[in-house]
């Protein structure tokens, strides 16, 4: 059967609202709230992304930040986001599509999502024990898990 409702792309959007809404959060709270912290793997070279040159030739497929407790000038927008972060001791800014993130993890509540980049472009939901902060590349994820999206909805 033909999907023209668009379910895939309707639930990768909605998954990446996940992810606005999260930092939108952190933003409202003038920080993070209580131990949450956030790692945020993107793709360096998908449309949009603006970070220095060096970063991109150091992390030229994905590279993961750490939103805790040092970032300054934190914009969210409907597409994207923006952040200062140290690397080395220097200030970077970020500018950074949703579109181009692969994978959102908050470990202080065992929360991560995962966006696969498929034919279909679907995402998975994977848990954050999975995830390692060191990792350079995101492996992909093998199988993906039914999502329940009652635990989303206005109540």
């Amino acid at each position: 059967m033909t999907d023209y409702i668009g379910y895939d792309a309707l639930t990768q959007a909605a998954m990446r609202g996940v992810v606005r809404e999260a930092l939108k959060r952190a933003l409202a709270n003038g920080g993070l709230p209580g131990e949450h912290h956030f790692y945020i793997t993107f793709r360096t070279k998908a449309p949009g992304v603006k970070v220095a040159d060096y970063l991109t030739e150091r992390f030229p497929e994905d590279m993961t930040i750490v939103v805790q407790h040092q970032f300054w000038d934190l914009e969210v927008g409907d597409g994207h986001f923006e952040i200062i972060l140290k690397f080395s001791g220097v200030p970077q800014h970020l500018f950074v599509p949703y579109a181009a993130i692969t994978r959102f993890v908050d470990p202080s509540v065992n929360f991560g999502l995962t966006f696969e980049n498929t034919n279909k472009d679907q995402a998975v939901i994977a848990p954050a024990t999975a995830f390692e902060p060191a990792q350079q590349n995101v492996a992909p994820v093998e199988a993906g898990t039914v999502v329940n999206l009652d635990a989303f909805r206005r109540k």
